[in-house]
């Protein structure tokens, strides 16, 4: 089983800055893609970044490309999204997710709660 525990949410005001953190248990980490979603009230579940087992290729959503940034430290078991100029349209709760054979997201965390105010 894989578990991750994400931290780091919390309230900003609009155009502040956020660094959210997932930490992922096991020593396979360095395996796996990882992802960042999100869920804003009354919304579904959206796609907002990825990172390959290695850190050489990220992907974002169009709504947050260049704003936000995903990383990952696999010495450290953990995936970061670095979230800046946030809007209040960026209000939800924020998930990770790991892939851990090359497949759909099979392992999600608790999600950590986003609140921008403008």
């Amino acid at each position: 089983q894989v578990q991750l525990v994400e931290s780091g949410g919390g309230l900003v005001q609009a155009g502040g800055s956020l660094r959210l953190s997932c930490a992922a248990s096991g020593r396979t980490f360095s395996r796996y893609s990882m992802g960042w979603f999100r869920q804003a009230p009354g919304k579904e579940r959206e796609f907002v970044a990825a990172i390959n087992w290695s850190g050489g290729s990220t992907y974002y959503a169009d709504s947050v490309k260049g704003r936000f940034i995903i990383s990952r430290d696999n010495a450290k078991n953990t995936v970061y999204l670095q979230m800046n100029s946030l809007k209040p349209e960026d209000t939800a709760v924020y998930y990770c997710a790991a892939s851990t054979g090359g497949g759909p997201y099979n392992y999600w965390g608790q999600g950590t709660q986003v609140t921008v105010s403008s």
